[in-house]
């Protein structure tokens, strides 16, 4: 079963840069899986920020986020990583990572994927 465990946030201000990491326990890395960060701004529904198909490599952005944020994996440390550039206060959140077995061959498959394990979380604050 795939355990999440997120970290990298951290409070900056408007145009700053954050990398967060996931590290995937549980994970084979000879399998297909879509891999996902979320986030959660206070008062709003988790909504999902990037995906990636393992299978293919290929990624989805969701618009706002699109030209700013990256999504990458480095099968080797079994870690998912979102590098977040230019960020905005709109990005203030707490970014959740999941991983879920998936023969979807595109990012934007992923992002109707079922994700059901998830870590604590890890808070990102934007000023202004």
């Amino acid at each position: 079963q795939v355990q999440p465990a997120e970290s990298g946030g951290g409070s900056v201000q408007a145009g700053g840069s954050l990398r967060l990491s996931c590290a995937v326990s549980g994970y084979t890395s000879s399998s297909s899986y879509c891999f996902a960060w979320f986030r959660q701004a206070p008062g709003k529904e988790r909504e999902t920020v990037a995906t990636l198909a393992s299978r293919y490599g290929v990624t989805y952005y969701i618009d706002s986020v699109r030209g700013r944020f990256t999504i990458s994996q480095d099968n080797a440390k079994n870690t998912l990583y979102l590098k977040m550039n230019r960020l905005e206060p709109d990005d203030t959140g707490m970014y959740y990572c999941s991983a879920t077995p998936s023969w979807c061959s595109s990012g934007a498959c992923c992002r109707e994927a079922t994700f059901q394990n998830w870590g604590r979380g890890t808070q990102v604050t934007v000023s202004s």
